[in-house]
């Protein structure tokens, strides 16, 4: 029931995206929402099908090549540990990592099963386009659900939680793409093979708070290695590097029109949702923060205590 539970949220927290994105294409140009909707469906498809056909087959033996040579990298790492007289240090490090993924126990090995969720994901999909194709019908039958007297405080707080969780994923969206961008074309410039699937994990891994850099980051250097330890050098301080620049230059910039979570609060919610969900609860740990915030915000410091807080995003 936990796992059947956080899909729900993930079909709900795409289908509120695909409802903004509907809202804005009525906005501007006057589109019935169905029609909207069915237009914003129509080019995630496209766009996901173009660069799968542009990009697919190269980012797939791009992959390929990176599990080839995984083992070869780890080997390299070891010797040149030895060298420098860190060699035991490391060897525990490696056996406790490789251990971890093929137990499927920790972030590593638990994000190495998502390929296996082909089946829930297309539910979630399904799911979300159906919510989001008649988004009053559950409003309402949730409002509905609430005592009388407290409705309109509900109506206004699953209308914040809504706006929270699209500034949210608009502010990770941006983020994404640039550190995607950045380390794919630095990986490049290096000299570091598999540079376009290892720019498109990082992009990917983003969403993950904390953790995600960290585990894009092993890969890239580890195959850095494999070229020269100067060029794992260069790898690393280029993760490095960009991780510093978004964390400092972007991602306050983004936070302007994004949502922002203090990241103490953020770190602990992502320790707590993989304990309790799995490999989903490291997806869907930063959007179920966002509604919880907004939750505790709205109905227990607002409404209980009586005392004023502002809530993510009401002002946009």
């Amino acid at each position: 029931m936990r796992y059947i539970l956080v899909l729900v949220f993930g079909a709900v927290l795409l289908g509120v995206l695909w409802h903004a994105a509907a809202r804005w294409l009525h906005d501007r140009a006057h589109v019935p929402q169905s029609v909207g909707l069915a237009i914003t469906v129509g080019a995630v498809v496209a766009f996901t099908a173009g660069m799968l056909y542009l990009f697919g087959s190269e980012i797939a033996e791009q992959a390929e090549s990176i599990a080839a040579v995984l083992p070869d990298a780890l080997d390299q790492l070891r010797s040149t540990a030895r060298e420098f007289g860190v060699g035991g240090w490391v060897d525990q490090q490696v056996e406790r990592l490789t251990g971890a993924f093929a137990e499927g126990g920790s972030l590593g090995g638990m994000l190495m099963s998502i390929g296996n969720g082909l089946t829930d994901f297309i539910v979630v999909v399904v799911g979300s386009i159906f919510l989001a194709a008649r988004p009053k019908l559950y409003r309402t039958g949730l409002i509905k659900l609430v005592p009388a007297a407290r409705r309109n405080v509900a109506a206004a707080t699953l209308d914040d939680m809504e706006t929270a969780l699209r500034l949210w994923f608009k502010g990770r969206l941006v983020a994404m793409i640039g550190v995607g961008l950045l380390v794919g074309i630095g990986l490049w410039l290096i000299g570091v093979p598999s540079f376009l699937a290892l720019g498109l994990l990082a992009g990917l891994l983003e969403i993950i708070p904390f953790f995600g850099p960290i585990l894009a980051a092993v890969p890239g250097i580890l195959l850095a290695l494999l070229v020269s330890p100067t060029h794992a050098l260069l790898a690393a301080g280029l993760y490095l590097v960009i991780q510093q620049t978004e964390g400092n230059l972007i991602t306050p910039i983004i936070q302007q029109h994004a949502v922002e979570l203090p990241p103490a609060i953020l770190l602990f919610s992502l320790l707590i949702f993989t304990y309790i969900f799995g490999v989903v609860g490291v997806l869907m740990a930063a959007p179920l923060t966002v509604v919880f915030y907004v939750l505790i915000k709205k109905l227990y410091v607002q409404e209980a205590l009586d005392t004023p807080t502002p809530i993510p995003g009401e002002d946009r």
